[in-house]
């Protein structure tokens, strides 16, 4: 038994050393297996050096790649030769690939109705902009690789000569070049080549800020005096003898269907003066565009500015205005010296076409009231054009004349043949830019669209009837799309009142250089703010203009490759959402910020919301103008296809001034009061 258990227990030793060895040997065979096949297939590799289905080990093999440093420069350029080697290996594991972004096939699906998964600021700001920068991708794909980076050390401060200009106005070579000017083309814009366009930047010096409140202490008056460095609005003047409060009250008393801040919301003031008009307008709820050119009186749209009043500078003469048909429920001219008849009345159908069916018409001139011969052969004139286009002159009392336009075409198809001016062939009567004026009729539409609109202010959030009419990927679903516009702006700027403190800012003349269906500004009417917003509709994009004067806001056409009529340090705000990465594929962006640079007041503030690929170009060029820059995420997080980049232009005379992006609660405090 002892001999047994002796041999027993040598056998067991025996196998249990065979055992260990065969294990051992299987060991460093796998190991060795497991490197040399890590190199050459990261499937095989995977087999090895996994514990389960989810969980990854790190490798102990070195990539064949890890001695290489690639430079990102020449993957955008599709140049690898400047592909160089390390010699010192980096061990640091690469970050994370970002979640891949979501394909977008637009904001509707094949039915025309609004897709389940929308989201605005993925859906709208890319199909909507027709992709925007989705080919730009984080491997240098797409349009990323055709774009040139270009260093900018600093653009130089602008000539003095130049601290009003209005680059497409004060053009005096072309204007030169010009065969006529009586008809006022000299007043029209005529834009120099685009190279020469924004070779300076700001032209601020000796700016001083603005003066809060100044619309309020000069209302109702409307000529200026000079005390020391401020100007003074002293008396009732020439415009409104009584005072514009009085001459507002007899318009109401005269027609008061006119229902300033119910009926009428929007309206057109043409030579404006220094804006009274519109600046107590204001108060009854009432929004008023002043326009006039820029001429012996040029100075006045920049007082209507610097009032904190919505004007622009612009001509009736050759060329339509850059508003869209049915725009305006009131248009009103005080003395404007503009011959209505001439030209067989192209300047008055021009207002026909501004005017909304059934908006009204307020003419205080001479001729109304005057018994000269040469004034009451203006005045038959005046008659005998109003009454040929189905203009019914409803009252007519003291100096002030108020017609109305018609609700549709029947008096217009009920007129003798024969009468002039005829009607228009087939035109698409929001086509504007660059668009020569016709002498014809413009008809209303037969589906009476621009004619039934709420009173305000429930035509703010109410669709109207032309969104249907707006050329964009969605049928159905437009709508649900403007209503979703207003919602994603309400919280886009109840979170810049949180973090930001935008309440704070003071601001008055705000600009939306690529406004959509206006549901920025719908929002800051929304969050109470006491300011005006110019929503801008550039011309490479759907034509949204209509709706946003059906909702009784205002706006402009404009080609943001060209400089835009205004003067200089115009605007408190400039909101740009997707406006860059979109104009990019047309003119150089620098062109585009250094025009943003001329019309900003100095301590004005930018928004840019735009694709992340675009960011270092655009900072580029802000830093070269001495704007100050924070650049941000989203509320989407750091892998979100935009973000947030928040500019200040500094005054010019004292660079302490407390920076608005350093201390968002007082900046706009120290610089507007």
């Amino acid at each position: 038994m002892k001999a047994l258990g002796t041999c027993g227990g040598e056998l067991f030793s025996s196998a249990l050393l065979l055992r260990v060895s065969v294990l051992a040997l299987t060991s460093v065979v796998s190991f060795y297996l497991g490197k040399h096949w890590s190199d050459d297939s990261s499937a095989l590799s995977r087999i090895f050096f996994f514990n389960g289905p989810n969980e990854a080990v790190s490798s102990v093999a070195l990539s064949p790649n890890a001695n290489l440093v690639t430079n990102v420069s020449s993957l955008i350029s599709n140049d690898t030769s400047e592909i160089l080697a390390d010699a010192s290996p980096s061990l640091e594991a690469a970050p994370p690939p970002p979640p891949p972004l979501t394909e977008r096939i637009g904001v509707v699906d094949e039915n025309g109705t609004m897709r389940a998964d929308f989201d605005f600021d993925a859906d709208l700001g890319g199909d909507f902009d027709e992709a925007g920068d989705e080919n730009e991708t984080s491997d240098g794909g797409g349009a990323a690789e055709e774009r040139v980076r270009v260093r900018i050390e600093k653009f130089e401060p602008c000539p003095e000569a130049m601290s009003e200009h209005i680059p497409c106005l004060d053009n005096e070579e072309e204007i030169k070049k010009l065969n006529s000017t009586e008809r006022g083309e000299r007043f029209e814009r005529h834009c120099p080549a685009r190279e020469s366009v924004g070779l300076f930047g700001s032209c601020s010096e000796g700016y001083r800020s603005p003066i809060h409140g100044l619309r309020a202490e000069t209302r109702g008056q409307n000529w200026i005096s000079k005390d020391k460095d401020k100007f003074k609005f002293p008396g009732g003047g020439t415009q409104f003898i009584h005072g514009a409060d009085q001459y507002l009250d007899q318009i109401s008393k005269m027609v008061p269907e006119i229902a300033f801040g119910n009926r009428t919301r929007v309206a057109l003031d043409v030579g404006c003066g220094v804006a009274s008009f519109g600046a107590f307008l204001l108060s009854r709820n009432v929004i008023t565009l002043s326009i006039a050119p820029k001429d012996v009186h040029e100075n006045q749209i920049q007082f209507a500015l610097e009032r904190g009043v919505p004007a622009m500078v612009a001509a009736f003469a050759t060329h339509r205005l850059l508003y869209p048909s049915q725009a305006f429920d009131l248009i009103h001219c005080s003395r404007c010296r503009i011959n209505w008849t001439r030209d067989d009345g192209i300047l008055l159908l021009e207002v026909n076409r501004l005017l909304r069916a059934g908006g009204y018409f307020v003419w205080a001139a001479q001729p109304v009231y005057k018994h000269e011969e040469s004034q009451q052969e203006a005045w038959k004139e005046m008659e005998d054009l109003t009454a040929r286009i189905c203009w019914q002159l409803v009252k007519k009392e003291g100096y002030i004349a108020i017609w109305q336009k018609p609700l549709n075409n029947s008096c217009y198809f009920s007129r003798d043949s024969g009468i002039q001016p005829a009607l228009c062939d087939a035109d698409d009567l929001n086509s504007v830019w660059y668009v020569n004026l016709k002498a014809c009729i413009s008809q209303l539409p037969d589906n009476g669209y621009g004619a039934n609109i709420p009173a305000w202010p429930g035509r703010l959030y109410e669709p109207p009837q032309r969104l249907q009419e707006v050329d964009m990927d969605a049928s159905i679903a437009k709508n649900e799309l403007f209503k979703a516009e207003l919602r994603y702006w309400n919280d886009i700027i109840d979170g810049y009142i949180r973090i930001f403190h935008w309440k704070e800012l003071k601001l008055r003349n705000v600009m939306d250089m690529r406004a959509g269906f206006g549901g920025f500004a719908a929002g800051l009417i929304d969050q109470q703010f006491d300011c005006w917003v110019m929503n801008v509709v550039p011309t490479s994009g759907p034509n949204t203009l209509p709706v946003i004067y059906d909702r009784g806001l205002i706006g402009v056409t404009h080609d943001w490759c060209e400089p835009f009529d205004t003067y200089p340090r115009t605007y408190d705000l400039l909101h740009a959402f997707g406006l860059l990465s979109k104009e990019q594929k047309r003119c150089n962006i620098s062109v585009i910020l250094l025009e943003m640079d001329r019309i900003l007041r100095p301590g004005g503030i930018v928004y840019i919301r735009d694709s992340k690929f675009i960011m270092d170009d655009i900072q580029a060029v802000t830093k070269a103008m001495g704007w100050r820059n924070d650049l941000r995420d989203t509320a989407e997080g750091p892998y979100a296809s935009r973000k947030i980049l928040m500019c200040q232009k500094p005054m010019i005379e004292d660079y302490t001034v407390t920076s608005f992006l350093e201390n968002h609660s007082k900046s706009m405090l120290v610089v507007m009061t």
